[in-house]
């Protein structure tokens, strides 16, 4: 068996950072030392990572990668290439498909696809309700059994609490995690961007931040009922922040997450009308995005996740209130975190890393330590260097990225997953 060495970067992974080389054979680290390429033999892979961070790789807990239904903005193939690019050796792919990851059918189809792709682990996640409707509960021991570990109606948030509290009690026994959209929908019929200074200067119908609030506090008293574990999908307000803060503080059972674009963007964006800036929950201000920052480094927030969403240029190019919310984030989302989060390294890794792993249940073959044995799921990136997003290099079929001639800082070299080089020098190589 030729195996691949990884050779001259600094290992960086919940123990610490040291030089040192990777010897990886069969998916798995065999050994870890120094000089490791001059035991090379013809057939082994030398993969320079001088002046690099070798990580675990990333983890998304949340991607639309839209197949099946709307595979004109995505497939699971090009949102597998746009993931490896971007660092992410898993990615949980959101239920909002058409049909819906409401059936065993689906889900095995989802994951199928992302075998066939062999560019990164791609995780289905179910829907809580039957067709993301919110009227009756998806089939939950099925989709389980069938090794789905997160469910979720995203895009929409559960509105009857009756509704979300039987799913909280189904979803104990069976080791399972809901990740709750958190929107009052009454609140945000019609809405177009955030609730405030700048929606009212131009005229457009604002999105409170209560309608995301009023549902986390909900939710967090329902966890207190029930004493279920949640997962809260995209914090983008101070308020949020600051409730999750106090739940966990009392010990409740309750992990979050938050979008690069929602810690880096605020809604000043949409001041030229442009739809690529519309996104759920809306860009807010820079009061929202000093908490969001504020939260992530001091551990209230979990994990940074993408929400990658893609759609095709002409949906996106139709009027404000007509256009989809979404922005790509998959390529983009290590840049964007080394430049604006003012955090240790090894606290944004875990982060993008053995944090969200551990909310997607696949803490046991992603985020691991950078020791022999474990398997060779790594990510290798220059922090330092800086680029610029063009938005026809990216790997997306779609183009609607909101970071579009923004430096950014940091970029993936290689990733490997499973053992396997799916990325050299900054290229795809399947």
């Amino acid at each position: 068996m030729s195996r691949l060495v990884i050779t001259g970067g600094t290992l960086l992974d919940q123990t610490g950072q040291r030089a040192g080389d990777l010897a990886i054979e069969d998916g798995r680290i065999v050994e870890v030392g120094s000089g490791l390429a001059g035991d090379a033999v013809r057939g082994d892979m030398v993969l320079d990572a001088g002046g690099c961070i070798v990580s675990p790789g990333f983890v998304d807990l949340h991607v639309h990668l839209r197949e099946p239904g709307k595979e004109e903005a995505e497939t699971i193939e090009t949102g597998s290439r746009a993931a490896a690019l971007g660092g992410f050796t898993a990615v949980v792919a959101m239920p909002n498909t058409d049909p819906a990851q409401d059936s065993v059918a689906v889900v095995e189809f989802v994951r199928a696809q992302g075998e066939r792709a062999g560019l990164c682990e791609v995780l289905p996640s179910g829907c809580i309700t039957v067709g993301r409707a919110g009227e009756r509960l998806a089939p939950f021991g099925e989709l389980a059994a069938a090794g789905v570990k997160i469910f979720t109606d995203d895009g929409n948030g559960v509105q009857d609490a009756q509704l979300m509290r039987r799913a909280l009690e189904y979803a104990g026994p069976l080791g399972i995690t809901l990740a709750q959209h958190c929107e009052t929908a009454s609140l945000t019929k019609g809405a177009v961007m955030h609730e405030g200074s700048c929606c009212s200067r131009l005229g457009l119908p604002g999105w409170p931040a209560l309608a995301e609030e009023l549902m986390v506090f909900r939710d967090i008293e329902l966890v207190r009922l029930t004493g279920v574990p949640m997962h809260f999908l995209h914090l983008s307000t101070a308020r949020s922040v600051a409730l999750v803060r106090a739940a966990k503080a009392e010990g409740l059972p309750i992990t979050a997450e938050a979008t690069p674009h929602h810690f880096s963007l605020t809604d000043e964006e949409l001041s030229g009308y442009d739809s690529v800036f519309k996104v759920n929950p809306p860009l807010r201000t820079p009061t929202d995005i000093a908490a969001i920052k504020a939260g992530l480094a001091d551990g209230t927030i979990d994990a940074i996740a993408t929400d990658h969403a893609p759609h095709a240029p002409h949906a996106k190019e139709a009027p404000l209130d007509q256009a989809p919310p979404g922005m790509l984030g998959l390529e983009t989302a290590l840049g964007v975190c080394l430049a604006e989060l003012d955090m240790d390294l090894v606290d944004i890794v875990a982060a993008l890393s053995w944090k969200p792993a551990a909310i997607a249940g696949v803490g046991d073959r992603h985020g691991r330590p950078l020791v022999v044995g474990e398997p060779a799921n790594i990510t290798v990136f220059d922090r330092n260097l800086e680029w610029t997003v063009v938005p026809a290099k990216l790997a997306s079929k779609s183009r609607n990225t909101p970071f579009v001639g923004k430096r950014l800082r940091g970029k993936v070299r290689h990733t490997l997953f499973a053992g396997t080089a799916v990325v050299v020098d900054g290229v795809a190589t399947r």
